[in-house]
C-alpha cells in the first residue's frame, strides 16, 4: 500500500515531507516524491525511482515550501519508473496530485473526457489529475467543482491530495476506501495515510470518511460529503509511543492488519528481490537445503495451515518431498525420518512452545534447522541454524491475518529461489515477483469492499450456529484455515472439510439453512467441487460461493482474480479473514481478545 503525506502552512514541509516518507518505508514502493509550493512564485517537483535515500539525495536546497504533497508508490499500473512515480501533473502543470487506491473506470473516462489528450504515465492516477484540468480549463468550473466532479466520476478506491498552483494556499482531499487522515497543527494542518507519519507533528486528527472531501489550510479545515454538504468533526487524538503499537484511526487491530496484506505483499517482494527482479535468498541456507532429501515443516494453529500450502509450493516448485506436522503432536510421536531431513518452522511470534519443543529435540539430532517468523529476536530465530523474516510488522490481534499471507509468500520466495538452484524449470519460469503484485493488488480490491462482506456476514453467519467450508486441494487447506479464523473469534462451530470427503461420513451434518462456503480456485477439481456444492444445496444448504476467474460460474458470489493454484490462499484467505470480522462485529464480541486465547501460546 503506498504512503501518502501532506502539508499546507509550514516553512518546515519539505522536512516534514521527507521524514513522514521514510516513516512509512515499511508499507513497501518501488518508487518516491514530493511537490512544495512557496506561494510566492516557486514550486518544486522531485521524482525518483528506487529508496526515499534516493530521492533525498536529488533534494537541492533551494526545494522548499509552505505547502507540499508527497508520495511512495508501488507499480500497479505501469512499471516503476519517474513517469509513473507521484505527484503526477496535468499537461499544463497547473494541478500536482497524488493518489492512494485502484480505479476501476479510468479507462472509461479517458474515452469520454480525455481523448485529445497526450497522457504523460501508465498511471490511472494520471487520469484524476488530467480530468480535474480538463474542467478547470475546458470548461470553466473553478478548482473545487471540477474537483468535486472528478469524484463523482471515480469507481474505485482512493486517497487524493491535490494542489493547485494557482491557489498554493491550500491542498484538495478525497476519500473513498483507502484510509486518509487530517491532522491538526499548530498553526499548520497535514494529510497522510497513517498517523505513523505524522505522529511527531500533531496527535490531534479529523477522521475522513469514505467518500468525503475536504480544503485543508493552514488554519482551516473544511470537510464536505459527497452532495457537498458541510460536516463537522470531533478531533481525535492518537497518541503513538515509539515502544508500542497504534491502531490508528482503525476500530481494532485485526481490521488494521487485515488492510496491511497488501503493503506486507510489497514489502516482501522488496526484501526478496533485487533491482534485476531476482530472488534473493542467503546462500548457505540455500545449499543447507539443497542436500536434504525430504523437508518436515513444523508448526501450529494458522502457522500450520500456511504449511499446508507450502507443501504444495515445495513440491511443486523444488521437487522435494514435504512432510507437515503439528508441533504439539510432532514433539511427542515423531516419525521415521529420511536420511538427510531438513527442518523448517513457522511461527508468527517465534516464541511458540511446541514448536520450540521441537526445535530442541531437532537440534539434539545434530538436524539443519529454519525458522520463518515475523520476530527477529525470538527464541526459535535465535536457536535456529537459518531465519527468514515475515517483514509483516507487528501482529497485535489474537486471530492471525497477513502473518498467515506473510507465511505463504516467504515460502512462496524460498521455494522459487531452492528450485531455481535445483535448477527445477518450474520454479526458473515461475514469476513470482509477478504474481506478489497481483496478489497484493486483489487484496486491495477484496478490503476494499467492506460493506460487501460486512453484508454476506450478515446474510450467512450472523444467525447461524453452525457453518462449514469446503474446497479440494489448495482450497481444502484454506477452508481449515477459513473454518479456524471463524471459530476462534465469533466463537461458531466451524469446520474446513475435503469436498470429496462430504459423502464420507460429514455430509450427515448438512441440515436445512446451515452456511456452506465453498472455494472453487483449482480447475482439475473445479467440476467436482460443484457437484459437492449440488449435494449440500439439494439438503437445504445455503452455500456461498468464492471462485477465480478461471473457475467461475454466473450464479457465484465473490469473483476473484486469478493467481497461480498455489498462491490463490493469498486471495481465499483474506476472504475468509474479512467473513470472520464481520460475522464477530455483528454479534458484538471482541474482534481483537478472544476468549481463551493468547497472541503467542508460550506453553505447551
Amino acid at each position: 500500500m503506498c504512503g501518502i503525506v501532506g502539508v499546507v502552512g509550514s516553512t518546515s514541509t519539505t522536512d516534514i515531507l521527507l521524514t513522514g516518507l521514510k516513516r512509512l518505508e515499511y508499507r513497501g514502493y518501488d518508487s518516491a516524491g514530493i511537490y512544495v509550493n512557496d506561494q510566492v512564485g516557486h514550486d518544486y517537483l522531485v521524482k525518483t525511482v528506487g529508496k526515499i535515500a534516493k530521492l533525498e539525495a536529488a533534494l537541492t536546497p533551494e526545494v522548499q515550501g509552505t505547502v507540499g504533497i508527497a508520495h511512495t508508490r508501488w507499480a500497479t499500473h505501469g512499471q516503476p519508473s519517474v513517469a509513473n512515480a507521484h505527484p503526477q501533473f496535468s499537461t499544463s502543470k497547473r494541478f500536482y496530485l497524488v493518489h492512494n487506491g485502484v480505479l476501476n473506470n479510468y479507462h472509461e473516462l479517458i474515452d469520454q473526457y480525455l481523448s485529445d489528450v497526450k497522457l504523460a504515465s501508465q498511471t490511472d492516477t494520471e487520469v484524476i489529475v488530467q480530468l480535474v484540468a480538463h474542467f478547470v480549463e475546458d470548461e470553466g468550473l473553478t478548482t473545487l467543482a471540477a474537483f468535486q466532479k472528478t469524484l463523482q466520476l471515480l469507481d474505485g478506491s482512493y486517497a487524493i491530495l491535490l494542489v493547485d498552483q494557482a491557489h498554493p494556499e491550500q491542498i484538495l482531499v478525497g476519500k473513498n476506501k483507502s484510509p486518509l487522515l487530517i491532522g491538526v497543527g499548530d498553526g499548520f494542518n497535514l494529510v497522510s495515510s497513517d498517523a505513523l507519519a505524522t505522529f511527531d507533528q500533531t496527535e490531534n486528527y479529523l477522521e475522513l470518511r469514505d467518500q468525503e472531501m475536504a480544503i485543508v489550510q493552514k488554519d482551516n479545515v473544511k470537510i464536505y460529503d459527497a452532495q457537498g454538504v458541510q460536516q463537522s468533526r470531533t478531533i481525535t487524538q492518537i497518541k503513538i509511543d515509539h515502544s508500542s503499537v497504534s491502531k490508528g484511526s482503525y476500530p481494532t487491530f485485526m481490521l488494521k492488519e487485515i488492510d496491511e496484506q497488501p503493503a506486507v505483499m510489497r514489502r516482501i517482494a522488496q526484501e526478496y528481490f533485487d533491482e534485476e527482479r531476482q530472488v534473493t535468498v542467503d546462500q548457505d541456507l540455500l545449499t543447507a537445503l539443497s542436500a536434504a532429501d525430504r523437508l518436515y515443516f513444523v508448526a501450529a494453529g494458522t502457522s500450520y495451515h500456511a504449511s499446508l500450502v507450502g507443501k504444495r509450493l515445495f513440491e511443486k516448485y523444488t521437487e522435494i518431498p514435504v512432510e507437515v506436522g503439528v508441533a504439539s503432536e510432532f514433539g511427542y510421536h515423531w516419525p521415521l525420518l529420511s536420511k538427510r531431513p531438513f527442518f523448517v518452522f513457522l511461527s508468527q511470534s517465534g516464541e511458540t512452545a511446541d514448536s520450540r519443543q521441537v526445535l530442541v529435540e531437532a537440534k539434539r539430532r545434530h538436524l539443519p534447522v529454519l525458522v520463518i517468523t515475523n520476530s527477529a529476536n525470538s527464541t526459535l530465530a535465535r536457536e535456529a541454524d537459518y531465519t527468514l523474516l515475515l517483514h509483516a510488522g507487528p501482529e497485535i490481534a489474537v486471530a492471525s491475518t497477513k502473518a498467515y499471507t506473510a507465511q505463504i509468500a516467504v515460502e512462496a520466495v524460498l521455494a522459487k529461489a531452492l528450485g531455481e538452484k535445483l535448477a527445477i524449470q518450474t520454479a526458473v519460469d515461475f514469476d513470482l515477483l509477478g504474481q506478489l503484485g497481483l496478489a497484493a493488488n486483489g487484496m486491495e480490491t477484496l478490503v476494499a469492499e467492506k460493506d460487501t462482506w460486512s453484508e454476506l456476514a450478515h446474510d450467512y453467519l450472523q444467525t447461524a450456529n453452525d457453518a462449514f467450508y469446503i474446497g479440494r486441494g489448495v482450497d481444502y487447506d484454506v477452508s481449515l484455515e477459513a473454518a479456524l479464523k471463524l471459530k476462534e473469534i465469533s466463537y461458531m462451530h466451524t469446520e474446513g472439510f475435503a469436498a470429496g470427503e462430504l459423502k464420507h461420513g460429514t455430509i450427515a451434518l448438512i441440515e436445512p439453512g446451515v452456511p456452506v462456503i465453498a472455494f472453487i480456485t483449482e480447475q482439475a477439481t473445479a467440476a467436482h467441487t460443484r457437484g459437492n456444492v449440488q449435494e449440500v444445496v439439494a439438503r437445504g444448504a445455503k452455500v456461498l460461493v468464492i471462485a477465480n476467474q478461471d473457475c467461475q460460474d454466473a450464479a457465484d458470489q465473490i469473483i476473484l482474480p486469478t493467481l497461480t493454484t498455489e498462491l490463490m490462499p493469498l486471495l481465499t484467505g483474506v476472504c475468509g479473514q474479512l467473513l470472520a470480522y464481520y460475522a464477530t462485529l455483528q454479534r458484538g464480541l471482541n474482534v481483537d481478545q478472544p476468549r481463551n486465547l493468547a497472541k503467542s501460546v508460550t506453553v505447551e
